[in-house]
């Protein structure tokens, strides 16, 4: 067995049951969301609702994820991972099955702002209850192969509802709108069945508590409230530039690839998915890097790596030479995203885990989200070469600050040996 190979499996099984029922919970988790996201605006179209609808529902989601976020980490916070992270797959589950057979636009809607609500209280406990059940040395692999699962299990949901949908029309002669809801259901049915192992999670912290790779002037066994919020405030500053910079590129991706070089819609698909593989391979790799330069310096090294290729992707003529560039920006963005949320959980106190993670995610989604009408407007303006070109620059920029925020902020002292 190969040595990398290897460490992975002790790894693996060093983890403690918490983990590994949490893992599978998740799992569970994204593979049903993942055949009901794609599988519902196509939903939408076959109930003969205008395309509005689907842009109505998608930023009613992403409205109510931003307004709970905060507030679901200081719940998360004062009484616990466990029940908050089941109350929300609970909720959520109810608010899908009510999805699929919902046909009036009103209830559609409203029904997608309580999904992301309750989402919410999913999505902002995971990171701290892993931190909290784990010890430093084994958080950068226990990330790195929690966010390359559910990369995995997201595409293998996204897959599947499509193959379930044609399955029920072709096999038992469904009409589409029917097929689409039975999927539908299969996605919500699989989502619920992730509370069969959050169930039987234990609620106590299993970490034991050791020396941390990267420090500022805080002490992680420190409860001082401000203390904490300086340090939640410089990875919420460096999220929000890269939140910003990924939301000029990323949601436009697809349209790129269409409007500068005419790609199909099977080509553009298989770059994406594409990408999704390379981001779960990255983040397997990341490790690697970790253990010869560190966490701070890892980070920070994917985040500089990406930029030539982001950059190549700005600029090339060659549908070729774009999707080698976005296959590599991809993944190696995304490979520190493990590493950041290592970092993170190191430096803030267990008591202030839950409003780290709920800041961080609410300031990089509202970096996205602004960015929308400016990407349009510079491709409106400058057309599909120097639109995207000029998008994709300033992008490149922002990671570039972003970076050098991250080295004078938490390279500056000699870091700890593990």
């Amino acid at each position: 067995m190969p040595g990398w190979l290897r460490d992975w499996k002790l790894k693996i099984t060093s983890f403690n049951r918490n983990i590994k029922l949490f893992m599978l919970a998740n799992v569970l988790i994204q593979i049903g969301l993942g055949v009901f996201m794609v599988m519902y605006n196509l939903y939408i179209k076959e109930l003969g609702m205008p395309e509005t609808v689907n842009g109505q529902v998608i930023s009613m989601t992403a409205l109510a994820s931003a307004i709970a976020l905060i507030p679901a980490g200081f719940l998360s916070d004062k009484f616990g991972r466990k029940w908050i992270i089941i109350g929300g797959v609970a909720l959520g589950a109810a608010t899908l099955f009510y999805r699929s057979f919902a046909v009036v636009e009103t209830p559609l809607v409203y029904a997608a702002f309580f999904t992301g609500l309750f989402m919410a209280f999913v999505q902002v406990s995971g990171v701290p209850f892993l931190a909290e059940n784990s010890t430093s040395a084994e958080r950068v692999h226990l990330f790195s192969i929690y966010f390359a699962l559910m990369t995995i299990a997201n595409v293998i949901g996204s897959l599947l509802g499509g193959v379930i949908s044609d399955a029920f029309q072709i096999f038992l002669s469904m009409a589409a709108v029917e097929a689409i809801r039975w999927s539908l259901l299969f996605g919500a049915a699989l989502f619920a069945l992730g509370l069969l192992p959050l169930l039987r999670l234990h609620s106590g912290i299993a970490a034991k508590k050791d020396k941390t790779e990267a420090h500022i002037d805080i002490n992680p066994a420190d409860i001082d409230f401000k203390k904490n919020l300086i340090i939640i405030f410089h990875f919420s500053f460096a999220s929000l530039l890269v939140g910003i910079g990924s939301g000029l590129v990323v949601p436009y991706l697809n349209l790129y690839f269409s409007n500068r070089f005419e790609a199909s819609n099977a080509y553009i698909g298989l770059i994406l998915s594409l990408g999704s593989a390379m981001t779960a391979v990255a983040m397997l790799i990341g490790p690697v890097l970790v253990r010869k330069t560190g966490k701070v310096k890892a980070l920070i090294l994917f985040q500089v790596l990406s930029i030539p290729f982001l950059l190549l992707t700005a600029y090339t003529s060659s549908l070729l030479l774009a999707s080698v560039g976005f296959l590599f920006r991809q993944a190696l963005m995304n490979a520190a995203n493990p590493i950041q949320s290592a970092v993170a959980m190191e430096l803030v106190h267990d008591k202030y885990k839950g409003l780290s993670n709920s800041v961080n995610q609410m300031v990089f989604n509202v970096g996205w989200a602004t960015m929308g009408p400016v990407a349009a407007g510079l491709v409106i303006l400058y057309g599909s070469y120097w639109g995207y070109a000029y998008a994709f620059t300033i992008t490149a920029c922002l990671y570039i600050i972003s970076s050098a925020y991250y080295f004078f902020i938490f390279s500056k002292r000699k870091l700890a040996d593990e």
